[in-house]
């Protein structure tokens, strides 16, 4: 009897290590917020939106010491609409990520649906990653450094920390039967984070971006080529064969203040048939440049503003396109979980660009996630507020 229960004794002490060595959490972030949009399409515009200081999700992680330094890990994290409970990501169960992996004092090794190089090294200096949303970002966010677009099927490497210095890539198989390079995207970075010094470098590499399961269109279903893309800035140039990235940023913190400047070079590359545009079988390329600024006013208090720019590609015989914004945002921090928060972005837009259809047009203003505006300018503000758990 005295040994059966000293066995008993033994096996409960060996499962409280085993469990101890695994540990799976759920996590989290409410965003809502009221907005005010002066041109949508024409139109002012009020309404309630979700997740534009940050996405709202919930989540499960889970890790699994194998021993030895080896360990397995998983995400699982679902986006949402608070204002009706609507699956976010085009209506994907887990859409903003989704992958299980191996990590181990060399680095980690996941595959599933990820995020790319250059929203994981360049991403966090712009302002829109930080205290301005996604309204904040670059028109259209073009560059994807505000992670508009995710990828599928994705094969990720990131290295383990040697003294701030990290970097990485990923591989996404295309998937087409017979079509190796279809739908295809990989993507390189690398970053350094040590003291008050922030760098970044990425590039991201995606073939035939509109197709169906492309890059542009990998959140859900569409009903057309380009049905993903409607921002007013590069909804014109989406039939490319390849859609380029390069981008790079700097932030540097002194006291209370920190001051940050990323650039991107876009290239839509060998434009495709899909429209009789002037530029088809040609190159369109887009160059963007960003300096920002935040102050933790008080522990609680944070203020940022940002100016941005962008020009657009050059077409033979029209004046190019150029979008001048500016952002303003104010933070405030109820407590570690939960805040309030104001944003304010104006975007106003020159010369001439192309829309979907192929036709030069007049650039009009575009802010990121919202309604195209019909003029030249365009004006938003929101108010809001940020759970997290």
């Amino acid at each position: 009897m005295k040994k059966s229960l000293l066995a008993l004794a033994a096996l409960g002490a060996f499962a409280g290590v085993a469990h101890a060595q695994s540990s799976v959490t759920l996590y989290g972030i409410i965003d809502v917020g009221i907005n005010m949009n002066t041109n949508a399409g024409g139109f002012h515009k009020y309404d309630m939106s979700s997740g534009v200081m940050q996405g709202s999700r919930f989540g499960l992680r889970g890790t699994e010491d194998l021993g030895g330094g080896l360990k397995a890990l998983f995400v699982l994290e679902n986006g949402f609409d608070v204002t009706n409970g609507k699956l976010g990501q085009g209506g994907l169960m887990f859409g903003r990520q989704a992958y299980v992996g191996l990590s181990s004092n060399f680095g980690t090794v996941t595959l599933g649906r990820q995020y790319d190089s250059v929203v994981d090294y360049v991403g966090p200096m712009e302002a829109g990653d930080q205290w301005g949303g996604y309204i904040a970002a670059h028109p259209g966010d073009i560059d994807n450094f505000n992670n508009a677009y995710r990828t599928n099927n994705t094969v990720k490497y990131t290295s383990a920390n040697y003294g701030g210095l990290t970097f990485g890539g990923t591989y996404s198989l295309g998937g087409q039967a017979g079509n190796f390079t279809g739908n295809q995207i990989w993507s390189l970075g690398a970053g350094y984070n040590n003291g008050p010094l922030q760098l970044g470098v990425g590039y991201l590499n995606a073939r035939t971006p509109a197709a169906s399961g492309g890059i542009f269109n990998n959140g859900g279903t569409i009903t057309a080529p380009n049905a993903a893309v409607t921002s007013p800035v590069y909804a014109g140039f989406t039939s490319a064969n390849t859609y380029q990235v390069i981008g790079a940023g700097g932030a540097y913190t002194f006291g209370a203040a920190t001051v940050g400047l990323t650039y991107s070079n876009i290239r839509f590359g060998n434009l495709g048939k899909t429209f009789a545009s002037p530029l088809q079988g040609q190159s369109a390329t887009f160059n963007n440049g960003e300096i920002n600024f935040k102050y933790q006013l008080t522990p609680a208090l944070l203020v940022g503003a940002a100016y941005d720019y962008t020009r657009g590609a050059s077409i033979e015989g029209t004046s190019r396109a150029q979008y001048h914004q500016g952002a303003l945002g104010v933070d405030y921090f109820l407590s570690k979980r939960t805040d309030v928060y104001v944003i304010g972005v104006y975007q106003h837009a020159l010369g001439e660009t192309m829309n979907a259809a192929g036709d030069i047009v007049d650039a009009t203003a575009g802010i990121n996630g919202l309604t195209g505006s019909s003029t030249s300018n365009q004006f938003t503000a929101r108010v809001g507020i940020r759970h997290k758990f």
